[in-house]
């Protein structure tokens, strides 16, 4: 049984899409070549065993020169092999058909590589050259090709080039009657469970791999070179197709933003109508929940500008919602349950961020909201801190109850059922939550949390989208100072620009963006559900071509 391009080409489209599927391949593609099955045995090949034997008598050349550090006899290794192998081939030790070429004194540090120069770097990191150095004294000169294997990262390198080892880390290891092409996709085949930053090469010595006979080594290694070149075909055409879906989905969420789409001129866009075409056609276009994720912010972002509901005429305008706050606030204020505000600057300047609906007003997000206070715990109370919230659902999904000797200091802010905490730290700021029901004992959070209650007159749940909404996170974002753990201090928060609709819209808008981020949670569903049947399919079609259905 061997694999060939056809099989690639008549398969791919139907396990393509599953995570992973191009890197997936490419690791097939190993298993298939060190296990004898991507291209025809042939009896007339010399068997492996008589290529073990001149390698090994090689090695006993090399041992005791200095620029080798191998020198260990290998021993034949009886344990049980993984899987049966061609007759014509043996298992041996990996680092068996190579000798360790010594880098001491050769190498160069990181600070010290320049980003111009003579000779390449290489070191263990991912990429092939990691800058350059002009160092003639520190320069591995390459007769042949060999491998470079990072110790701590257990990266595989085939370098053909003079080159500079870079910093600590690097094996060097030059392959002795072997294709260095094969050794080296051999390695890469080589399974060996990651130990951080820890060493790796004591593993690799450890480790085993199939060595096929030398003629079939180079069959192998074009096999390989001309199936991966497929792999980079369908790499290619994979990424030019997310792109296109990118720009697509992009085009499509633009639409939605600015109200594209308006059946008649005149009319109002029907959001919801373009919504449902949208999540009807998304699982066609990504296979990602990234696309997902931007949705929900246009959801928000509509919200808050007044085109995700109908504005109705009758309801009372936001001008007189407003004066009833300002009722209300004062009656609190006189019954001493919260302090009296300061004034607060002018609203125009935000009148700039974006147009709002004639029944719509800004104010400062104070303006509309009030905070309890605080106070030192006196008794045993819950404790609600970033760790305890739902912030996808921005609810309290759990909270401690402590007593006053272990609060922590900055816990002294009370909160009650129908307050809005939110985390004014970065990088909390989406930490937002809704206090949806009576905590016993009394809950209390961080001074680094804003506490805001609407007074009944802004729905708790508006204000928790409103503090989501991407414009409000640009607002703070611009506000914040600070370096390890950036803030937004009181006084800068309370002035923040807020987006004021009748209240009845609000009750409105609230259920609308329920109903739509419930889609989106179905939609989600489905894309991992469908993820999860691609990955299965991946991994069942491979499977399959391994016991030999190729």
């Amino acid at each position: 049984m061997t694999m060939n391009p056809d099989w690639l080409l008549n398969h791919f489209e139907q396990i393509s899409e599953a995570p992973d599927a191009v890197p997936r391949l490419r690791r097939f593609i190993l298993d298939l070549a060190v296990r004898g099955k991507l291209v025809e045995q042939n009896p007339a090949d010399e068997p492996a065993s008589e290529l073990l034997k001149r390698i090994r008598a090689e090695k006993q050349e090399h041992a005791g020169r200095r620029s080798c550090t191998e020198q260990r006899p290998f021993e034949v290794d009886e344990t049980e092999t993984p899987f049966e192998i061609p007759e014509s081939w043996e298992w041996v030790k990996a680092t068996e058909p190579a000798v360790v070429i010594s880098d001491k004194g050769k190498k160069v540090q990181t600070k010290d590589v320049l980003e111009f120069g003579e000779f390449p770097v290489v070191d263990q990191g991912k990429v092939l050259i990691r800058g350059y150095c002009n160092d003639v004294q520190k320069v591995t000169r390459v007769s042949g090709p060999i491998i470079v294997f990072g110790d701590h990262t257990r990266e595989t390198k085939l370098i053909d080039f003079d080159f500079v080892v870079g910093a600590d880390g690097v094996k060097m290891l030059k392959p002795i009657e072997v294709n260095p092409a094969y050794y080296f996709l051999a390695l890469q085949w080589v399974p060996l469970d990651s130990r951080g930053y820890a060493r790796h090469f004591k593993l690799l010595r450890a480790s085993r791999f199939p060595l096929p006979p030398l003629a079939e080594q180079h069959r192998i290694v074009a096999k390989v070179d001309e199936l991966m070149a497929l792999c980079d075909e369908f790499e290619a055409a994979q990424a030019k197709r997310e792109k296109r879906r990118d720009r697509l989905v992009a085009a499509t969420l633009h639409g939605l933003n600015n109200g594209d789409g308006s059946p008649e001129p005149g009319t109002r866009p029907t959001f919801e109508g373009s919504a449902r075409f949208y999540f009807n056609h998304l699982p066609r276009l990504t296979t990602r929940p990234e696309h997902i994720r931007q949705l929900r912010q246009t959801i928000l972002n509509l919200a808050v500008r007044g085109k995700l509901v109908e504005q109705n005429p009758e309801d009372e305008p936001a001008s007189e919602l407003l004066k009833r706050i300002e009722q209300e606030k004062a009656r609190l204020v006189k019954a001493g349950e919260v302090r009296k505000e300061k004034p607060f600057p002018p609203i125009d300047e935000y009148g700039t961020l974006f147009d709002l609906p004639a029944s719509w007003r800004w104010v400062p997000i104070r303006k509309v909201t009030v905070d309890r206070g605080q106070k030192i715990p006196r008794k045993n109370f819950s404790y609600v801190d970033v760790s305890a919230i739902d912030k996808e659902r921005g609810l309290i999904a759990s909270t401690q109850v402590l007593t006053p000797d272990v609060a922590p200091s900055r816990a002294r802010k009370i909160v009650r059922k129908g307050d809005v905490i939110y985390s004014c730290v970065r990088p909390y700021l989406l930490n937002i939550a809704v206090i949806e029901e009576e905590f016993k004992p009394e809950p209390i959070v961080s001074t680094a949390f804003a506490v805001l209650n609407g007074l009944g007159l802004v729905l708790p749940r508006y204000l928790w989208l409103v503090l989501r909404s991407p414009f409000f996170v640009d607002c703070v974002e611009g506000k914040m100072r600070g370096q390890a753990y950036p803030a937004i201090n009181d006084g800068d928060f309370a002035i923040l620009p807020f987006p004021l609709p009748p209240l009845a819209e609000q009750h409105r808008i609230v259920a609308k963006v329920d109903e739509l981020m419930a889609l989106c949670d179905e939609l989600e569903t489905r894309i991992a559900e469908t993820s999860n049947i691609r990955r299965r399919l991946l991994e069942a079609t491979l499977h399959e071509a391994l016991k030999g259905g190729i």
